[in-house]
């Protein structure tokens, strides 16, 4: 896969990752656990189904073969879907985007410590202003957080913490085992995990439907995408195009729930953009990405 073709699919993929926050807006009755356990149900559900129609009954044995590397990596998913859709129904959307937004900062210093990778200056310059920029949107919202949406940052914190790694799980074991599966074992994890705290269910068939729309084409479909880009991109260069999910679901909120952002959210904003572009344009000028 060249590069470009690897940098227009994690473009999709962070746009499809973008519209959670909005439809979870909608949702009539669904909370917290039950939301994380449709949501994660669903991505597993058409995870199941690609590789049913790619592999047919041949994926159970993939799924052997992932390993230790792989399960790990289903952990990651794991840790990431459960914690964004609970931060997501405790504080706002880009409260949670803010700190979403630590990811390319831990993400740059494990692929320097772990992959030993050369990180260009353009990246470390691309990093520092995209932290600049969600400081500045941080600094618009804070003022506004309770105590319940203080929890939900918390818990937001797991986010970059396990999407920073599994990064390094993709790149570094990407190569060897196909880590398709290890979405859907993610799925599977998270489901069976908040099975127990979601029971009994209250979701409506409304709900159950908008879950499903995000299971499928916000959960499953985009983090597929995000494993097939791994390959031909940094480790670094992952995590910044993975921003544009940070940059968009404020606005998304704003045009389809009137969830209206700060000022600052959008100037910050602004600058993590401006980053990401200048990161990209240069990389492909240079060609050392």
């Amino acid at each position: 896969m060249t590069h470009r073709k690897a940098v227009m699919l994690m473009i999709c993929a962070a746009t499809l990752w973008s519209i959670a926050g909005v439809f979870t807006r909608h949702l009539e009755v669904a909370r917290n656990f039950e939301v994380t356990f449709w949501r994660s149900f669903f991505a597993a559900v058409f995870i199941a189904g690609v590789m049913l129609r790619q592999y047919k009954w041949a994926f159970i044995p993939r799924l052997k073969l992932l390993g230790k590397i792989g399960f790990l990596s289903g952990c990651m998913w794991a840790t990431m879907y459960s914690c964004f859709m609970i931060a997501l129904t405790m504080t706002t959307v880009a409260n949670t985007s803010i700190m979403e937004s630590l990811t390319p900062l831990f993400t740059a210093f494990l692929a320097w410590l772990i992959l030993q990778q050369r990180i260009p200056a353009r990246t470390w310059w691309a990093i520092a202003a995209a932290c600049i920029g969600m400081g500045w949107m941080f600094v618009g919202s804070i003022s506004e957080v309770d105590e319940r949406g203080l929890i939900g940052m918390l818990i937001a914190f797991g986010i970059p913490l396990a999407a920073s790694t599994n990064v390094i799980i993709l790149k570094k074991g990407g190569h060897a085992v196909d880590l398709v599966p290890a979405v859907f074992l993610g799925g599977t994890i998270s489901a069976l995990m908040m099975l127990p705290f979601a029971w009994p269910f209250q979701a409506s068939l409304h709900d159950i439907g908008i879950l499903a729309i995000l299971g499928f084409f916000q959960l499953g479909l985009p983090c597929m995408l995000m494993v097939r880009a791994s390959n031909s991109l940094t480790a670094p260069e992952i995590a910044l195009l993975s921003l544009l999910e940070v940059l968009l679901a404020p606005i998304w909120a704003w045009l389809g729930a009137g969830e209206v952002p700060a000022t600052a959210s959008i100037y910050g904003g602004i600058v993590v953009l401006v980053a990401l572009v200048f990161n990209e344009l240069t990389a492909m000028r240079t060609n050392d990405a």
